[in-house]
């Protein structure tokens, strides 16, 4: 038969780990084999106890959730930390992965919710509460906006005579596509060149290659 999940549980209030600890020994395949009120006592139990999975509240006394993560991490590689907190802040939950958390549920979560996080840890996967996912995933959207993307600093004009200098074509064949005269194509060629820090059309080629005006 299959050992039993060991989980450890750390919260320093006592009503909130008896309601897990009975919630997770209703489920099937998993234990409770220990509780701490806050992260120092957790460390040194996980010593004693080599739990499988620890399930860790943020707020603690002495040293909180996410401290404790990155110390019982450092010397328990294997034990994977569950963070359960009242907490929804993206900077908690990017804090808490950073540090090597593998699932961040709220504490408001369904009954449900938990035995579809340790079934998602259990297969290897990262687990976020669906409120919390969702405000992630708006956080790093608006940061991949607010961040400098390759090739923002070329004007309109300058992306199409790139894209067609590398799709090979010559400069008149570009100043008649456009309807440009030749010496404005050869002058956005120049400042292409310059902008880039590039001196030659295989430069060009490379950089529109780069961020994606054409394709191998």
């Amino acid at each position: 038969m299959t050992a039993p999940l060991r989980v450890m549980l750390a919260d320093d209030h006592t009503l909130v780990r008896a309601g897990l600890h009975k919630l997770i020994d209703s489920l099937p395949g998993v234990e409770v084999v220990g509780e701490a009120g806050d992260g120092q006592t957790l460390l040194t139990m996980v010593e004693q106890m080599h739990p499988d999975v620890v399930l860790m509240d943020i707020a603690m006394p002495g040293l909180n959730g996410l401290e404790t993560t990155a110390r019982l991490l450092q010397n328990n590689p294997s034990v994977r930390v569950m963070i359960l907190s009242m907490h929804q802040s993206e900077e908690y939950v990017r804090r808490a992965l950073r540090l090597g958390a593998v699932a961040y549920l709220l504490k408001d979560s369904a009954p449900m919710e938990l035995e579809l996080a340790l079934a998602a840890v259990l297969r290897g996967e990262t687990y976020l509460s669906p409120a919390v996912s969702k405000g992630v995933v708006n956080d790093y959207v608006q940061r991949l906006r607010d961040e400098d993307q390759p090739g923002d600093q070329l004007s309109p004009r300058q992306r199409e005579v790139l894209q067609l200098i590398a799709e090979g074509l010559s400069t008149k064949e570009i100043a008649r596509q456009l309807d440009l005269s030749v010496k404005t194509v050869e002058t956005h060629r120049t400042s292409l060149m310059k902008l880039l820090d590039v001196h030659e059309v295989t430069g060009l080629v490379r950089y529109a290659l780069k961020i994606g005006l054409v394709s191998v």
